[in-house]
């Protein structure tokens, strides 16, 4: 299973994670595109700040996820083989129940469209999330604990 953690000694808080996801998770994956010309889909990790500390907040793919027990239209599940946890946009109802029980508060709206959850996926068609590879501290690490 992979996951994303941050080191908050090295994160300064300048939300470029944010950004290069918003970009990754566009219909064009072009920075200049992605916030003239098309509505920014929302990005999928959150940068907090309380005090002088930051650090990145994103879906954990925890190992009890009570997201997807809770998902009453089966639109967040657990993927037997991987550990990962899926969203199925096309299934979710905008019910918010996963909000609710997301014990990380790593799931939000995305109302682009239609209000549908919204939270990280690893970015599928990369080797390296997104956040990670452009984070200019590296405060963003990738770990496969299979």
């Amino acid at each position: 299973m992979k996951r994303i953690y941050a080191k908050e000694e090295v994160c300064i808080g300048c939300r470029l994670c944010e950004i290069y996801c918003q970009v990754e998770h566009s219909g064009s994956k072009n920075i200049i595109k992605t916030f003239k010309e098309e509505t920014p889909p929302p990005s999928l990790i959150i940068v907090e700040e309380v005090g002088p500390v930051s650090f990145a907040l994103q879906c954990r793919h925890c190992d009890e996820p009570y997201c997807a027990y809770s998902c009453i239209a089966g639109a967040i599940y657990q993927d037997e083989r991987t550990g990962e946890i899926i969203h199925d946009p096309d299934k979710c109802i905008g019910c918010w129940t996963c909000v609710l029980t997301c014990t990380k508060g790593a799931i939000w709206p995305d109302r682009r469209e239609r209000s549908v959850a919204a939270r990280c996926d690893l970015c599928p068609d990369r080797e390296i999330p997104a956040c990670v590879e452009m984070c200019p501290n590296e405060a963003l690490y990738l770990v496969d604990e299979d």
